[in-house]
């Protein structure tokens, strides 16, 4: 057998280790998941649904894209679902990139980009941060003519910071029109900020060059059922859909999410209670005297020193964390909004562990 060198060298997958034997229950605050849980009417119809599982799912989830696609007032010719964003990255990738073809990022984003481009053969190109957000200026001086993706991670994961209308706005005028914009815009929901982009209008107007990522796995609780999409310009949907696996998208993914698009009010709620634990965490991180990174999403970033070695005595008290070392931001742990009860146990057990 003849295995390609770039698929061999790349770093295996390692989930979040929980610890073997602890006492009680181990708190996941690594995955930047919904900690109210889904939708109740997207349970009500998962379980209304469970009988006929047996039957296969519409290969191309043309209800749920018509739905998107109103919400966003484009055609379902505009929007494509996938098993998830990474999948939509891994899509991106695959049709994209050649073997040398370069896409260019962000170092200290989401490690996904990353990855997906070193499986193709392509060559990553990473810039640092400012001041933890996308140096978007940076970024298109870095554009070459091998030069095919561009990923801006907006709200930032895993920092959770923003980049202005004005600043897309002024990416969006000097990226070449043979360059793909991916804006990963996965914690829109999350976004407070006025001036935050609203990038429809680019594509209602027949943008090509640019696609936006969206996901059901966050803000609406679905991350187990794996239910991402993306709204582009129908030509760059078309091709895209070409190298879309056959029936990516499960029945029960489709029919739960959307149950979730019409509970506006679990998505309100969500928001609230995202506000509220950032409160919390900025209010008890400033009495421990931690730096921490203000962000837009249902997670923090913080400043502890060795991330490593603080991520293992956390996990040793019952709380899984993300180390940020391995994604460029070496001393930085994410933290994502567990319950208010396991917000609170994590402070205590973070502060333990940094006089331990």
């Amino acid at each position: 057998m003849q295995f390609k060198d770039h698929i061999l060298n790349l770093p295996a997958y390692k989930p979040t280790r929980l610890l073997a034997g602890h006492q009680g229950e181990v708190v996941k605050l690594s995955s930047n998941e919904n900690a109210l849980g889904p939708s109740p009417r997207a349970i009500a119809a998962l379980q209304a649904a469970m009988a006929n599982v047996h039957r296969y799912p519409d290969s191309g989830a043309a209800t749920l894209r018509r739905a998107l696609a109103e919400r966003a007032d484009l055609t379902p010719e505009s929007v494509m679902c996938s098993n998830g964003s990474d999948e939509m990255i891994f899509l991106l990738c695959t049709a994209f990139l050649s073997p040398g073809d370069e896409a260019v990022m962000a170092e200290g984003t989401f490690i996904s980009y990353f990855l997906r481009t070193l499986e193709m053969g392509g060559k990553p190109v990473r810039i640092p941060l400012r001041d933890y957000t996308h140096n978007l200026p940076a970024l298109i001086d870095t554009i070459t003519p091998r030069t095919r993706l561009l990923f801006v991670c907006n709200p930032n994961n895993p920092t959770g910071t923003t980049n202005s209308a004005a600043e897309i706005a002024a990416l969006i005028a000097n990226v070449p029109d043979d360059t793909l914009i991916v804006m990963d815009e996965a914690y829109i929901e999350f976004v407070t900020r006025a001036d935050y982009p609203d990038l429809l209008p680019e594509l209602r107007n027949g943008r090509r060059n640019l696609i936006l990522l969206r996901t059901f796995a966050k803000i609406y609780g679905l991350a187990g059922l794996r239910l991402g999409y993306a709204y582009g310009h129908p030509d760059v949907i078309s091709y895209l859909d070409r190298a879309r696996p056959t029936f990516n998208v499960n029945a029960l993914a489709q029919i739960a999410g959307l149950a979730a698009l019409d509970d506006q009010d679990h998505v309100a709620r969500s928001r609230d209670y995202a506000n509220a634990s950032r409160a919390m965490f900025v209010s008890e991180l400033n009495k421990l005297g931690l730096h921490y990174i203000p962000g837009e999403t249902n997670f923090v970033a913080i400043n502890v020193g060795d991330d490593i070695t603080v991520a293992e005595g956390i996990r040793e008290r019952g709380f899984t964390v993300t180390p940020l070392a391995g994604w460029g931001l070496p001393g930085l742990i994410r933290v994502s909004f567990g319950t208010m009860e396991q917000n609170h146990q994590f402070i205590a057990a973070l502060a333990e562990t940094l006089k331990a």
